[in-house]
């Protein structure tokens, strides 16, 4: 028999002790207080344009054409089950000032493409011609169900909003005093596990025998394990298609199992990009570039729950309109998603079987030996100019990025750095001269720049008729051996891992434009090269994101009790969730590979709140959508309960 998850929830998780929590009728009502105490902001004329600065602020209102404004980001953590009754966030004092021009406004998010149409972002003229406060509210909130550690919790994120801006008065109110008050309910029973498997690995039949000595050195290191062959689990769980009875086997792994890690181990079969291994999942966001409104999402796989104000939390099968289109986001339809990992999810996308037992080697060579190495305490970043910020109607001129791999860099004390940069690094950016440098291995690299599957590429500084690629093929001279490190590349599509050569006959001539072309794509190359390469490979699997400019602007004229200005290709979108990882690793100390990428996802949705009720015909001034589909689309391409850096 058949075991369906979403019909058994309620009463299946109770007998287990894990999930959804009866409540008695007397609801123990239970109350969160926090008080908020801000220096007065600062506002500065440049220009035609007021910017508004505050020391205090975790980041700041982006919208495309709408007044940047500091936002306070607040996180709170309970235990899995509670109910979040009533949660507000309210100034204490408001104070009202004049100014005599229109505060600034945000840039549209640029894809990480070669060739993408420059749209320069004007103010938008239903916030700058009205009298009302923007934003309408003095804050909004969010409540997920993920993972903080291997705990499974509730998050309530509340972004408060200190500022206030009415474009036709000319006037801004803002606070320097405000209360969070959060009133929930607290679930009466924990969860109790009998049978624990810290890793679960789901793979086809075929590969089992191959698999089985990663099964007993994950056991060695003390990551119990289980593996899952597909066949088994379409047997016993049932679901709309393949994936959704993966995803339910997932649940079930969780709430039997405790299961903190589930590994994905396998990709097509073969270059057949309609037939799977291990069963994948397009999300339906339509991100309004005009490029694409699919791509694949491995987070579907992660994201197990959603919270429920009703039951505590539920099953989130990613399709909540119930039209069998998973993920959709578009001018007709959203589907609501939770999208907090509440497993750390990991795929290594092996097509054939003869490739498992290399790949099996490579993990366990790399846990028993990387320890102490000298090789691993390097880190290597490349990076050059990603866009032409005055085409885009900015008064800047970053090198955007040398500045999203030196921003990495700041996190990682203690490790040697190399910068091959196109201007002022360490080492020249030539594809040769990355080649030497990566093959005398490193712990860590990071690219930043343009991509498609096939290709990696930047510009030099301020020439972006000019581009220095990083392909496939140098990819394949690359001597590191078993010196391999953690990849994490930003740009469009390098880790959109079902590229097929049967591509260039059935989807002529734009399989070969965009890269879908390639057997394998860039970053599994990078993951699975017999020589050297990586362990792992972290990126988009569809179009990345990046910001330009300064906002607020200039960082020179700022005093010193204030925070400077800081270039946006670092605080939102890909140079954001990118620099943060390193930040997760090294400053939080958190050296699991799955885990430090789920918490970096899990931080990010923290950060940047989806407003999931938007206004479509308001789309081009939204981050949200890409907002989203920067989560969705990050792929780990690795094992996810990898030691970083070795076991001892």
């Amino acid at each position: 028999m058949k075991k369906i998850l979403t019909i058994l929830t309620i009463s299946t998780l109770l007998l287990s002790g894990f999930g959804v929590t009866a409540f008695s009728s007397e609801k123990q009502l239970l109350q969160k207080e926090e008080h908020i105490l801000l220096n007065t902001p600062y506002i500065k004329d440049v220009d035609d344009r007021t910017s508004v600065f505050l020391k205090e602020a975790d980041t700041y209102l982006n919208n495309p054409g709408r007044p940047v404004l500091p936002v306070i980001v607040k996180t709170y953590t309970f235990p899995l089950g509670t109910l979040i009754e009533n949660v507000q966030c309210l100034p204490n004092e408001i104070h009202t000032q004049k100014i005599s021009t229109n505060i600034e406004y945000a840039y549209t998010p640029i894809p990480k493409i070669a060739d993408y149409t420059v749209k320069k972002t004007i103010e938008d003229p239903k916030i700058y011609s009205s009298s009302a406060w923007y934003p309408q509210s003095w804050f909004s909130y969010n409540v997920g169900v993920g993972l903080n550690g291997k705990d499974h919790v509730v998050y309530l994120t509340v972004h408060f909003y200190p500022v206030q801006y009415s474009p036709a008065q000319n006037l801004i109110q803002y606070t320097t005093k405000a209360n969070v008050l959060i009133d929930f309910v607290k679930p009466k029973h924990q969860p109790m596990f009998t049978d624990v498997y810290d890793l679960v690995i789901i793979a086809p039949k075929s590969y089992s025998r191959s698999l089985q000595p990663l099964v007993e050195h994950k056991e060695a290191m003390g990551v119990t394990t289980k593996l899952m062959t597909t066949e088994e689990i379409y047997q016993d769980f049932d679901g709309r298609d393949e994936a959704e009875q993966i995803k339910y086997f997932i649940q079930y792994a969780i709430e039997e199992w405790d299961t903190s890690y589930v590994l994905l181990f396998g990709g097509m079969k073969g270059q057949r990009y309609w037939s799977w291994q291990v069963p994948m999942r397009y999300s339906n966001l339509d991100d309004a570039s005009d490029w694409e409104t699919t791509y694949l999402s491995d987070l579907y796989f992660a994201d197990v729950y959603k919270y429920s104000g009703c039951l505590g939390y539920e099953f989130d099968d990613w399709d909540s309109n119930g039209n069998d289109i998973f993920a959709e986001w578009n001018t007709d339809n959203v589907d609501v998603l939770d999208m907090f990992p509440d497993v750390y999810v990991g795929r290594l996308p092996v097509r054939y079987r003869f490739q498992v037992k290399d790949i099996v080697d490579r993990i366990i060579n790399y846990e028993t030996t990387a320890y102490g190495s000298e090789w691993f305490n390097r880190m290597a970043v490349i990076g050059g100019d990603s866009f032409d910020d005055i085409s885009w109607n900015t008064s800047t001129d970053y090198i955007e990025g040398q500045e999203e791999t030196a921003h990495a860099l700041s996190y990682m004390d203690g490790f040697d750095q190399t910068r091959i940069w196109v201007e002022g690094g360490d080492v020249q950016f030539t594809p040769q001269n990355t080649e030497e440098v990566l093959s005398e291995g490193a712990g860590f690299v990071l690219f930043s720049g343009h991509g498609n599957p096939a290709s990696w590429a930047t510009h030099p500084h301020a020439n972006f008729s000019v581009w220095i690629d990083f392909g496939l093929k140098n990819i394949s001279n690359l001597q590191n051996g078993d010196k391999l490190p953690v990849m994490i590349v930003g740009g469009c599509h390098n880790s959109q891992f079902d590229t097929s050569l049967i591509r260039l006959i059935t989807q002529w001539p734009i399989a070969l434009y965009l890269g879908e072309f390639a057997p394998k794509c860039w970053s599994w190359k990078f993951a699975s090269e017999k020589n050297g390469g990586s362990i792992a490979s972290i990126g988009c699997s569809g179009l990345g994101y990046g910001s330009i400019g300064d906002g607020p602007d200039p960082p020179d004229e700022i005093p010193e009790s204030m925070p400077d200005g800081i270039p946006d290709c670092i605080q939102y979108l890909g140079g954001w969730i990118e620099g943060h990882f390193f930040e997760v690793y090294n400053d939080s100390g958190i050296d699991i590979l799955g885990e430090t990428h789920g918490t970096t996802i899990t931080d990010y949705l923290n950060e940047f709140l989806i407003d999931w009720e938007m206004d479509w015909d308001d789309h081009e001034n939204f981050h949200n959508l890409v907002d989203a589909k920067t989560a969705q689309e990050w792929v780990l391409m690795g094992d996810p309960s990898l030691k970083i850096g070795g076991y001892q």
